[in-house]
């Protein structure tokens, strides 16, 4: 079987490595959407993941990004191109793959937040339509399929960023020493991790998170996602918080097996990124979403995550109340990878 990964965005690489840890016979095209080193390089060699055979070095939201995957979707001729989740390359590679008259397999397929306003509502939702196999993580999304009318080969396989939480997730030993390095101790500090254009693009959305972790009663580490840091770098008030708030601790973006051991030694995350959510949950560590609505409802339904929004205060009663947590079943068992794989060669 054929197959070309599209990949993009740190996500992504996590969920490919994932896939071509079962199938390594696929090849990956980069996008480039993500460029910073930390944000992407970095990630394909912890993964060992191999270097993509084709990087168009399209940045963010490069308007010929469709038509220069679709040249070389026409002169290769995979029998399916993979994408993952809901970022500007997913849609992009599916609508890609239509105009070249390719299949399409969409991993996490089906999640839906509700709120039209956010751009990543808008490709998940596209990328459904267009796809030819949906792989869905969750009943939840399977049911969201079926209300808009898609039910043709909708798989429910569990989710692959679970199996890449069992896979990459650093021992005791190798956890201890990501904590020394950056001077912390387990369980005494709080995680945050800020990106969504809605918040990113929003000083005052920032100062009001940023105002809530400055009252928190332990240092808050920040990997500060390039989006944010520049905000931030183009405003004062900002700057003078951070200043005048040295609990609050900014550093570089992190690669993902360090990000998984800040995961599980975090007293509490908080977080607006999806992933991040669900990674909270693999490490049962509570989560305080910084959204009004999640794509992962069963975290909020099995009381692992609390939604607060960007309001100081409600972002401070989310951290401060104790969490009473239960197991998700649905999840799966670390081989949603596998089952995918096999779906698509049971169709070839």
């Amino acid at each position: 079987m054929n197959i070309i990964t599209i990949v993009g965005a740190r996500p992504q690489f996590i969920k490919a490595a994932a896939v071509m840890h079962v199938y390594a016979q696929n090849r990956l095209l980069h996008t480039g959407q993500h460029y910073d080193y930390n944000m992407s390089e970095a990630f394909f060699n912890e993964l060992h993941l191999p270097a993509p055979q084709w990087n168009l070095d399209c940045r963010n939201n490069d308007p010929d990004m469709t038509t220069k995957i679709q040249a070389i979707l026409q002169a290769e001729k995979p029998d399916v191109i993979i994408v993952f989740g809901d970022t500007y390359s997913t849609l992009c590679g599916a609508r890609a793959a239509k105009l070249a008259g390719i299949n399409v397999a969409h991993i996490e397929a089906g999640l839906r937040s509700f709120n039209d306003s956010m751009p990543e509502e808008y490709n998940r939702i596209e990328t459904d339509k267009i796809a030819q196999y949906l792989f869905c993580p969750t009943h939840t999304a399977v049911k969201n399929l079926q209300a808009e009318g898609i039910t043709n080969n909708v798989f429910l396989v569990g989710d692959v960023m679970y199996d890449a939480a069992l896979r990459f997730t650093p021992n005791e030993e190798e956890q201890a020493q990501i904590l020394n390095s950056l001077h912390i101790t387990a369980k005494q500090y709080y995680l945050a991790t800020i990106h969504r254009a809605d918040t990113a693009d929003s000083p005052a959305k920032i100062e009001s998170i940023f105002r809530a972790l400055q009252a928190l009663d332990k240092d808050v580490i920040v990997p500060l996602h390039p989006h944010t840091a520049k905000t931030i770098a183009e405003n004062t008030t900002l700057q003078d918080l951070l200043k005048a708030s040295p609990s609050i601790r900014i550093i570089d973006p992190v690669g993902y097996r360090q990000m998984l051991s800040l995961e599980k030694n975090a007293l509490v995350i908080l977080t607006d990124s999806g992933g991040v959510q669900k990674e909270a949950y693999f490490q049962r560590t509570p989560c305080v979403t910084l959204r009004n609505e999640t794509e992962w409802t069963e975290t909020v339904n099995a009381g692992w995550n609390r939604l607060a929004g960007t309001d100081t205060d409600r972002i401070i009663k989310a951290c401060t109340t104790p969490f009473n947590g239960s197991e998700i079943a649905e999840y799966g068992d670390g081989k949603a990878a596998e089952r995918i794989i096999q779906h698509l060669l049971d169709k070839q």
